[in-house]
């Protein structure tokens, strides 16, 4: 079972994670929606295509453009669609 953490508390948890590039992928039900915020931050992967964002907000502390996720990745990447992946801080226990 994968854990993401942040803050003290557990922001998704899955047994069902997809790792790519090193990063496990969260299926989009797992995660703990409370503490997810859209973000309007969007960067482009070569081979994923575009990632939207997510800022996490635990405790009224903020952790801005922690997560990520690939709504029509590329072909390469179809595996990832409907995931949530975590950086800056998130701790992912596997």
């Amino acid at each position: 079972m994968a854990r993401a953490v942040w803050n003290g508390v557990v922001v998704a948890e899955s047994d069902r994670t997809e790792i790519v590039e090193g990063n496990h992928y969260f299926p989009a039900d797992s995660i703990k929606r409370d503490y997810f915020k859209a973000s309007d931050t969007h960067t482009t992967c070569p081979w994923k295509g575009l990632a939207s964002y997510y800022t996490l907000v635990v405790d009224g502390k903020r952790n801005e453009d922690a997560a990520w996720f690939y709504p029509e990745p590329k072909d390469a990447a179809k595996q990832i669609r409907g995931h949530v992946a975590f950086w800056k801080g998130v701790t992912v226990e596997a």
